[in-house]
């Protein structure tokens, strides 16, 4: 049974970055996800959905929606032959240069006896420079996350003008807002807030200089029908590889 997020049927905080996500990736060929990103393989599947299937998802870990058989080093070959045309990435920290930190906090010197410990770089960085459309996404919008240098650069935003580098980042998402990021002057720009956020809600919950328009626009939200085909189908397609997520977030598979 599917619930509504919220008793107006309005998106949900989770959706609403779903619904951001996914217009970005509108005229895509490819979009390939990784092991641990519902969000994003939430937002692909209505981006194939909408395209009419013409989209191709694959999703890292997937039995039913990836051709992928060989697993991440598959993933890799496609994407450095140029055949992937937008992957997402997160991190416990993400600078205002769109630096990600996927390993850890504090006297990172000292590894592995830092402060606190991530999941690791795993392909970030390689992906990262050869993507041509890296979405950066994250839950948590506070100072802790998005700060102003990470500890430890898993995966650099940006690249000395003598390094060939074909991908880097395209938008940051989070639970509040939308920053869309100019790799020549690595720097993000606040593109939109969500719905009930204001500006400066924004400039206090961010680690991190950024620029901004003197009037923020609101990140748009959906209309019933794709509401519906979000909660309805797409509930269930994600919810064959995150059950989990699809059940908080849906009720999913919820007895």
């Amino acid at each position: 049974m599917t619930t509504p997020a919220s008793a107006d049927g309005a998106p949900s905080r989770t959706e609403t970055m779903i619904l951001a996500i996914a217009a970005m990736l509108d005229g895509l060929d490819h979009v390939a996800v990784g092991a641990r990103s519902p969000i994003p393989g939430s937002a692909a599947h209505l981006a194939h959905a909408r395209s009419g299937g013409r989209l191709r998802v694959s999703i890292l870990g997937s039995r039913t929606h990836s051709s992928f058989t060989d697993g991440a080093r598959e993933l890799f070959d496609c994407a450095g032959q140029g055949r992937i045309d937008a992957f997402f990435l997160s991190g416990g920290q993400i600078d205002g240069e769109a630096n990600i930190n996927l390993v850890g906090v504090g006297d990172i010197a000292d590894y592995p006896r830092a402060n606190a410990r991530f999941p690791g770089s795993f392909g970030s960085a390689y992906l990262y420079y050869v993507v041509p459309r890296v979405i950066l996404f994250h839950q948590e919008h506070s100072p802790r996350t998005l700060v102003r240098k990470v500890d430890f650069v898993s995966a650099p935003g940006t690249s000395p003008p003598d390094v060939y580098r074909p991908g880097g980042p395209h938008a940051l998402v989070t639970s509040l807002c939308v920053f869309s990021f100019d790799r020549s002057r690595k720097r993000f720009t606040l593109a939109s807030t969500h719905p009930g956020v204001s500006a400066e809600d924004i400039r206090a919950a961010t680690g991190f200089d950024y620029d901004a328009p003197a009037s923020v626009p609101t990140t748009p939200g959906a209309d019933a029908a794709t509401l519906s085909l979000l909660r309805g189908d797409i509930a269930r397609t994600i919810g064959d590889t995150y059950p989990g997520f699809a059940a908080r977030e849906w009720g999913i598979g919820r007895s």
